[in-house]
């Protein structure tokens, strides 16, 4: 018996001698026979807070449909909320509490690859399941996740694609100090070298960041071409208001950002945005009947002046994908979902079209799409491709596996 099921089970046994209320199967809290219990796990405060509300609120979203629906397997879904407080350590703690004292069926969370990093070894140990909304880096997969926002080959690796057939030839790399811009950044490094052009200058900031003078300095020395964005969080507002005080907008320096959505255009403003470009798979304006509807349901419960995203997109996506795979298992036994996520027969008719699980890697085949921040604050696809296979290693890309790129911690 592996230690986790090990533990569960003395725990289970423990809890039996005191009371009546454990079940005896995962050391889970018995549910009532109408509801299945799952884990919301966001960043509510601290410098992802900005980004990951939306997150939250369309996963409470699709909770609240499907239950308005019928629920999932003949139960209504019952979810625990805690906050990861944008810290990766906090993360672990709450998700090992959400596993072990909860006993959710899974947890729908994270937003920074350090915050996932910290709780994919809590859901392998525990052979729990957790649902990952947001673009990454890749260089990895786990049983355990399923990966629900872009592998590199659907965010990053076409849209320096898109900026190499758009002309530009001199790129400035800034990220902020942890796992996703670094490992990104990498990846850029190989593509640009192997297209023969340049990256002129490669900076990174702390998360807390807020002073980017030298930064910024560093930007004007280097003259690139474009300004390649991996910052995320607070750090994306001070960078982009301290630009727009020096008077730089996108003629001046243009920039690619993999971590700008609506929300992020609305708190740091349109005015500013205008004319930048971001890649994602997903915009609230992407042109769906699906879409319509999400949009419409969203607003009417959290406001006219919300908006939608990729990140959002992708964690309602998450939720609806859950039920498909608990539906397919008859089961919300963690191995038993796994088996039917395996099966590589679960898709759900997404607000960006339809998307289907990889039953190898487990992450979604989804289309890319290229936008550029409106003055209305809204993103407008310049560029779309059909949906793309997920290649988390880009072990198809010759320049990828020659350049030896690997995975940090």
């Amino acid at each position: 018996m592996k230690n986790s099921k090990l533990k569960r089970f003395l725990a289970v046994m423990s809890a039996a001698a005191i009371a009546a209320t454990m079940t005896t199967a995962c050391g889970k809290k018995e549910e009532s026979e109408d509801t299945v219990k799952v884990g919301l796990l966001h960043s509510l405060t601290g410098s992802m807070a900005i980004s990951e509300k939306s997150v939250r609120d369309a996963e409470v979203l699709a909770i609240e449909e499907i239950n308005a629906a019928g629920g999932v397997n003949g139960k209504q879904i019952e979810y625990v909320e805690e906050d990861g407080a944008s810290e990766p350590s906090t993360f672990a703690t709450k998700a090992e509490k959400l596993v072990d004292s909860e006993g959710v069926s899974a947890i729908f969370g994270c937003w920074t690859s350090s915050s996932r990093k910290a709780v994919k070894p809590i859901v392998e140990e525990y052979d729990a399941l957790l649902f990952y909304p947001v673009q990454y880096e890749g260089m990895e997969s786990s049983s355990n996740i399923v990966y629900t926002g872009a592998a590199p080959n659907q965010q990053i690796v076409p849209a320096i694609d898109y900026l190499i057939e758009q002309g530009y030839k001199k790129f400035f790399l800034l990220g902020s100090d942890y796992v996703f811009p670094r490992t990104a950044n990498m990846i850029i490094n190989a593509q640009v070298s192997n297209a023969g052009l340049e990256v002129v200058g490669e900076e990174y900031a702390d998360m807390e960041q807020t002073d980017f003078a030298a930064i910024i300095a560093k930007i004007e020395a280097a003259k690139p071409d474009v300004i390649i964005n991996t910052l995320n969080g607070t750090g994306n507002v001070s960078f982009f208001k301290q630009m727009s005080e020096k008077n730089y907008t996108s003629k001046e320096y243009m920039t690619m950002s993999f971590s700008i959505a609506e929300e992020e255009v609305a708190t740091i403003g349109s005015d500013i945005l205008q004319g930048h470009l971001v890649s994602w798979n997903y915009y609230q304006t992407t042109d769906t009947e699906k879409n319509t509807e999400f949009v419409k349901a969203y607003k009417d419960k959290f406001g006219e002046s919300r908006v939608t995203s990729d990140p959002a997109e992708a964690a309602y996506d998450a939720v609806y994908l859950w039920k498909a795979a608990c539906e397919k298992a008859d089961s919300f036994e963690v191995d038993d979902v796994i088996a039917a996520i395996e099966s590589g027969d679960i898709s759900f008719d997404a607000p960006e079209g339809t998307v289907k699980l990889n039953g190898e890697n487990h992450h979604l085949v989804k289309p890319v799409r290229i936008g550029e921040v409106g003055s209305d604050g809204l993103i407008n696809e310049i560029y779309s491709t059909d949906p793309v296979e997920p290649d988390p290693y880009l072990s198809t890309y010759d320049w990828a596996v020659k350049a030896g790129i690997q995975p940090l911690e």
